[in-house]
């Protein structure tokens, strides 16, 4: 599948979880979880061990059931590993001209982090596909609203601090999608092996999502 289409799956999902520093043990039972939820992006970040051989082993085992990412990326060469292990993104805090267009040049979908509106427009030209808002939380459910006026045409997708409590209103307020780490991946329910309920909670993000775009739409 071409950049383009994935692309626009992981918009049309919504939200993609970021699933920091799993055990070797529960990252399988972890992403069937959230694919079974509604995930249609499962990001890991880049400082948890054996990072590289789970990116590898999601990939081959959900195919194109779930698109599979890099997070925590800070440069060129992290980029290009994670992509010859199967990334099909790359998202990263900051924004890095170098890692933007390495990551354009293997076909895969680029998702810097910024927050000021000089950051954004520096980074979307330099090749973004998507720019992750962070800290959302920090800057509030209101800032996407705001930066949409003269910024409506570069996607934005708030990451930090996302909760069922807010996930709707970054949506109507003109996110394309959000990323979603704590409020999701709920470690006692991890630790606990409570993947039922992790996947209905992946569940209610999903429907709170597609909800607040109909409100949107009307």
């Amino acid at each position: 599948m071409d950049k383009l289409a994935n692309l626009q799956r992981l918009i049309d999902s919504g939200f993609v979880a970021v699933v920091r520093r799993p055990g070797a043990d529960q990252i399988d039972a972890i992403a069937e979880a959230l694919v079974a939820g509604g995930v249609g992006a499962l990001e890991i970040t880049v400082d948890t061990p054996n990072v590289w051989a789970m990116i590898a082993r999601i990939k081959h085992q959900f195919g194109q059931r779930v698109l599979v990412g890099a997070g925590t990326v800070l440069d060129a060469p992290t980029a290009k590993t994670a992509i010859e292990m199967g990334a099909d993104f790359i998202f990263a805090p900051v924004w890095d001209e170098e890692t933007i267009q390495l990551t354009n040049r293997y076909g895969k979908i680029s998702i810097p982090g910024v927050m000021t509106p000089t950051e954004i427009v520096k980074a979307y030209q330099a090749g973004a596909d998507l720019l992750k808002i962070f800290p959302g939380r920090s800057l509030g459910v209101d800032y996407i609203k705001e930066l949409r006026g003269p910024l409506g045409h570069i996607p934005m997708m708030p990451t930090g601090g996302i909760t069922l409590e807010n996930v709707a209103k970054f949506i109507q307020n003109g996110a394309v999608a959000v990323g979603v780490g704590g409020a999701l991946l709920d470690q006692q329910l991890i630790e606990a092996g409570r993947y039922d309920e992790l996947e209905a909670l992946a569940r209610q993000f999903s429907t709170a999502i597609q909800a607040a775009r109909r409100e949107e739409q009307r």
